[in-house]
């Protein structure tokens, strides 16, 4: 027994998956519904009223034939008897119904019903087949729920006020197109100043302005449209639409992304296969098949239902007659029920063939395509006919890219197709409501709704947070899209936006004022010309972050004011290792002083040689790929900073000598094993800074005397067991900075470096210091002898009243002496050792040294540059870039 829910849960499966069936299926069903009534009427005739009528033929019975008719009786009894009993007669009917009928016309009703059920259990086989009706069931509850969503019907309903839009648009064209014809033929007309026209370009300005008016409000509601070629009336969104489009709550959206990856994910499970059009093929074929077998073995089985009939029962023994002609009651009836059956057949038959053909064949469809820069003056040119051709297996949105203003919907392939198609049979509009979640535009619409409501001014005001120098910073990461009340941050500095797909940076960006720098790590921006314009005016500094260097935006070699530019990825082209990729474009970089490339470069492009009069500073980190050819430094002339880190370099570059003006050079993290090539450096007068730490350095030449200008020296962590006097020559240097290497004695004469201000003896071998360090350096400010095998730190210490920072941790002393106290530098905290040191100095010292006080920190110098004639004299804000550098160490 059925339960009441169950037949009702039948019924409502039943009525959804008609959605599928194109009307020859529905034809077909109806047939099969009259067959069957047709084959249980003359099933039910047999059964109940079915019956023979036999009466013995006289004469000689062995003379008659074996079947059918006797020729020799031409003329039927009348009148004789026969002495028969009743129940001979009913013995008679029996045996010649059994004996003297055909099979096939005893059975043909039977048969037909068998075969009428096999065919209307075939049509709904697709159904229920295990592999196909997870799927169509799935695709139904999907095609339920997008014509239930209420983000379906604000895309209906934007479409239907953009076809009022569009079709105002045309009546101002049709309007506005005999104005332009007239201003094109009446070039030498005389115009009227009494009629306000001082010129015949007004009149094809008259067009343009109606044009703007229609689409001067930027669009706030439903958009699904990614075609570049578009009028601006598809561009931009009507007013009306975008008062009357409500924003969706919380749920609702939340439903409304669920639906879009359910949609995705169905879509790419059912696109991997057509084992749904393979069956529903097969099955049309098992139709077509079914139909010529039955009509093969059935239409010549009508013609053994005849009404008379000869029968020959071998019953002389019993009733004394051989010979008995027999009349069926219904076989008038019978035949006519068959013929009816078989006319019924033959129109399923060629319904079922139509369908085959309906599945096999290619459709060849003409579609036009707008011509991308939007509406042409000429009509032909308007449009582009194309032609293309699919099966069932595959579907395109063509009737919605027409109508529906949707571009960007993709075409779909295998089962997916085949169920749309089937679905398009019913109700084309099914398809449509389907598209606004296979839509990308539509999916990144509903997200962008979503970081509106989410990302406020006030949360994005929470989150900005101030840098070293004070500027206010503010970084997004991994959002759908920006933002807008993003552009109302009129006093935020720094804009950092990390995997965020669909940025754009739109005309509100001219709120934000205080915008100077801009960071972009894998985030190929889009951006507006009234943004781009203020970008222009403002950004000093932009970093980018790429994977290749086609993400790099286009809009980027368009800052003219741009400052400080940072490049990081793969710089060089694929199969191509010199090629200089983008940098060609750079030449329009006018004001472009600090370049910044981070990736695997093998040659330094030539194209930077556009660059060499605005260029200050060049930095290259390679990520440890070797820098096989540095001639491109000899064109950058204006050079005054060099960095070159991870380079995989074995020696000093000798394109290095051709910048006569260079001031900073930085070879950190490189092989570097001799520095013979110092003695090359002798023509750059003006090199200030050295650096040259975590390299492979034995020993300092003493070609480095020639370095008469330089003031920062850093040889930190390199393989140095000796130091020659010629270093101790520089007079002008101030910072000397050797930790991490193999010194075991510092010689004598430091002393010689009068302005030495900081001297970096980390991590060495060192057991004494010498007493000329104290006596000399008067304007030693940080000494760094940690990690050291020091046995006694001299008391001459006191001298050094200038110092500020003192680390003799991980030494060997025994006690630390008195005249520390006369270091007022040292108070606060300058003093970095052991606390079970701090305790054999007296108390009052040592509660000198560790009371409060105004410690400058050794790592924030003054932003002014020392008072030098080997600095160059750059702006405050380029030379706090300059110091973050110099103090990273």
């Amino acid at each position: 027994m059925f339960s009441l829910s169950e037949l009702c849960s039948v019924g409502e499966r039943q009525s959804t998956s008609k959605i599928l069936k194109p009307w020859p299926e529905v034809f077909m069903d109806h047939l099969l519904v009259l067959m069957l009534m047709v084959c249980i009427i003359a099933c039910t005739l047999l059964l109940s009223r079915d019956g023979l009528v036999c009466v013995p033929v006289h004469g000689n019975s062995s003379s008659s034939t074996e079947s059918g008719y006797d020729p020799l009786f031409t003329s039927l009894p009348k009148g004789r008897r026969t002495n028969l009993d009743y129940k001979q007669y009913i013995y008679v009917g029996h045996m010649c119904y059994h004996e003297g009928l055909s099979w096939g016309s005893r059975l043909l009703p039977y048969v037909t019903l068998l075969n009428t059920l096999v065919l209307l259990s075939s049509g709904c086989f697709w159904f229920h087949f295990p592999l196909t009706s997870a799927r169509i069931e799935h695709f139904l509850s999907v095609l339920d729920r997008c014509c239930d969503s209420p983000w379906t019907t604000r895309a209906l309903s934007y479409t239907v006020q953009l076809d009022a839009a569009q079709n105002r648009f045309s009546e101002t064209e049709q309007t506005v197109q005999p104005k332009r014809q007239a201003t094109s033929s009446s070039k030498t007309r005389k115009w009227s100043m009494d009629s306000g026209v001082d010129s015949p370009l007004l009149v094809g300005a008259d067009c343009a302005s109606t044009a703007n008016q229609m689409s001067s409000s930027p669009p706030t509601g439903f958009h699904c449209s990614s075609h570049s070629g578009q009028s601006p009336v598809e561009r931009k969104m009507p007013p009306e639409a975008s008062r009357s489009a409500a924003l969706l709550d919380r749920k609702d959206r939340e439903q409304t992304r669920a639906l879009f990856e359910r949609v995705r994910r169905f879509r790419a499970h059912c696109e991997s296969s057509d084992v749904v059009f393979k069956v529903y093929t097969a099955q049309t074929v098992f139709k077509v098949l079914m139909f010529i077998v039955i009509m093969i073995y059935t239409t010549p089985l009508l013609d053994s239902i005849s009404f008379s009939f000869i029968c020959r029962p071998q019953s002389d023994a019993l009733t004394g007659y051989s010979v008995f002609q027999c009349s069926r009651l219904l076989s008038s009836h019978l035949r006519q029920l068959m013929q009816a059956y078989i006319s019924l057949l033959v129109l399923f038959g060629v319904l079922a063939i139509y369908t085959l053909l309906w599945i096999s064949q290619k459709y060849v469809i003409n579609h036009s395509n707008k011509l991308r820069g939007g509406y042409a003056t000429d009509p032909d040119q308007n449009c582009q006919l194309r032609k293309r051709t699919w099966s069932l297996r595959e579907y395109s949105f063509q009737s919605q890219h027409e109508t529906g203003f949707v571009f960007d919907v993709p075409e779909l392939h295998n089962d997916l197709a085949f169920l749309l198609h089937m679905a398009d049979q019913y109700a084309p509009l099914l398809a449509q409501r389907l598209s606004v979640f296979l839509s990308p535009v539509c999916e990144n619409h509903l997200l962008k709704e979503s970081v509106e409501r989410l990302w406020g001014a006030e949360r994005l005001r929470s989150l900005i947070t101030c840098d070293q120098r004070g500027r206010s910073v503010l970084q997004l990461v991994a959002l759908p899209h920006l933002p807008a009340a993003l552009f109302s941050l009129n006093q935020l500095h720094v804009l950092k936006l990390e995997l965020i797909g669909e940025a754009k940076l739109t005309a509100q960006i001219t709120n934000m004022t205080a915008l100077s720098e801009m960071h972009l790590y894998n985030c190929s921006a889009a951006v507006e010309p009234e943004a781009l314009q203020h970008l222009q005016e403002h950004l000093e500094t932009l970093h980018l972050t790429f994977t290749k260097p086609t993400e790099i935006p286009v809009w980027m070699y368009s800052l003219h004011n741009l400052r400080e530019l940072h490049l990081t990825g793969n710089l060089s082209g694929e199969g191509d290792t010199g090629r200089g990729w983008a940098l060609s474009s750079l030449r329009q970089l006018h004001h472009l002083r600090v370049l910044v490339l981070c990736g695997t470069l093998q040659k330094i492009p030539k194209e930077l040689s556009e660059l060499s009069e605005s260029l200050v500073r060049l930095e290259i980190r390679n990520e440890g790929t070797r820098l096989l050819v540095l001639t491109g430094l000899k064109r950058l002339t204006g050079l005054a900073e060099v960095l070159l880190q991870d380079c995989q370099l074995e020696r000093l570059p000798s394109a290095l000598l051709a910048l006569t003006g260079l001031r900073s050079l930085d070879m950190q993290h490189n092989s570097l094993r001799t520095l013979e090539e110092l003695l090359g450096l002798q023509h750059l007068h003006h090199l200030s800074c050295l650096r040259l730490a975590h390299n492979h350095v034995l020993s300092l030449p003493p070609s480095v005397a020639v370095l008469r200008s330089l003031e920062i020296l850093d040889l930190s962590h390199n393989h140095l067991e000796n130091l020659p006097p010629a270093l101790f020559t520089l007079h002008r240097l101030r910072r000397l900075l050797l930790a991490g290497n193999l010194l075991e004695e510092m010689p004598a004469h430091v002393g010689s470096l009068k302005l030495l201000t900081e001297l970096d003896l980390t991590g060495n071998q060192l057991k004494h210091l010498p007493e000329e360090l104290f006596h000399s350096c008067a304007e030693l400010r940080i000494l760094n002898v940690a990690n050291n095998s020091i046995g006694f730190l001299p008391s001459d210490v006191g001298i050094l009243s200038k110092l500020s920072r003192l680390d003799i941790r991980g030494n060997c002393l025994d006690e630390l002496p008195v005249e520390l106290g006369s270091c007022f530098g040292l108070r606060g905290g300058g003093l970095l050792v052991e606390n079970v040191m701090m305790h054999t100095l007296p108390r009052q010292i040592r509660d000198l040294l560790l009371q409060p006080g105004s410690v400058t920190c050794p790592f924030s110098e003054s932003p002014s540059r020392p008072n030098s004639d080997c600095f160059p004299n750059f702006s405050t804000a380029q030379w706090s870039f300059y110091s973050a550098q110099e103090s990273r160490i």
